[in-house]
């Protein structure tokens, strides 16, 4: 089962920051995941949502300003919103990154900078892991590198799973209080892993565990 820092360790650091990755990687964990956007220069940057409002002092959308402008922004303890390859450069391979297209067209560049880590940096396919809810996105990013694993965001109860093999994912990503052990089952019936999120409680890590999931996403990777 793999215990996976949800925005890094941000239960003890501001989300998706450097400090988050820093801090996931010091309790030792087997993959950090984060969220991307574009900035409207085209720069991949890590921020949960689209606006910059609950996790900067700034306001406004990531997608109607620069990287330049983001970078003033404070996130919270003096840490700075990182470009894709900050984060990547700081993890240098330690642990498997699972990048969440969050933001709108962030498949083709999340590739192509993907694909220069592994032709230049000595990374492999299977250092990166992508997911996503929005699945059109998902199917752009297997076309371009068919190499990598992905992995279905879902919060609905009705889980289509014969969809989600035809869409050749690796792992069907679900909000923990939608798990039951029946749907790990089915699953794993279709050959497909089970991973769930926000998991921080230690009686719900506990649960979880019991119906067999194959890794949890948590702020506190350290109580799995």
């Amino acid at each position: 089962m793999l215990r996976i820092a949800h925005r890094g360790a941000s239960g003890y650091k501001p989300e998706n920051t450097l400090a988050a990755f820093k801090k996931a990687l010091e309790i030792g964990v087997d993959g950090i995941e984060f969220d991307v956007h574009l900035t409207k220069d085209g720069i991949v940057v890590v921020i949960h949502d689209k606006s910059v409002n609950r996790t900067t002092n700034g306001i406004g959308f990531v997608a109607n300003k620069s990287l330049k402008e983001l970078k003033q922004l404070d996130a919270e303890d003096e840490e700075k919103i990182p470009t894709l390859q900050e984060v990547l450069d700081l993890i240098n391979k330690k642990v498997q990154v699972h990048i969440e297209l969050k933001g709108k067209n962030t498949a083709k560049p999340v590739a192509k900078i993907i694909e220069e880590y592994i032709e230049k940096k000595g990374w492999k396919y299977s250092d990166f892991f992508v997911s996503s809810f929005d699945h059109k996105e998902l199917r752009i990013f297997k076309k371009l590198l068919p190499q990598i694993k992905i992995g279905a965001l879902i919060i609905g109860i009705f889980v289509r799973y014969d969809q989600y093999v035809k869409l050749g994912v690796y792992s069907l990503n679900i909000w923990s209080k939608l798990v039951r052990r029946s749907v790990v089952y089915k699953a794993h019936e279709k050959d497909l892993k089970l991973y769930v999120y926000t998991v921080n409680d230690k009686k719900e890590i506990r649960k979880m565990k019991s119906y067999g999931v194959d890794g949890i996403l948590s702020n506190y990777p350290d109580r799995v």
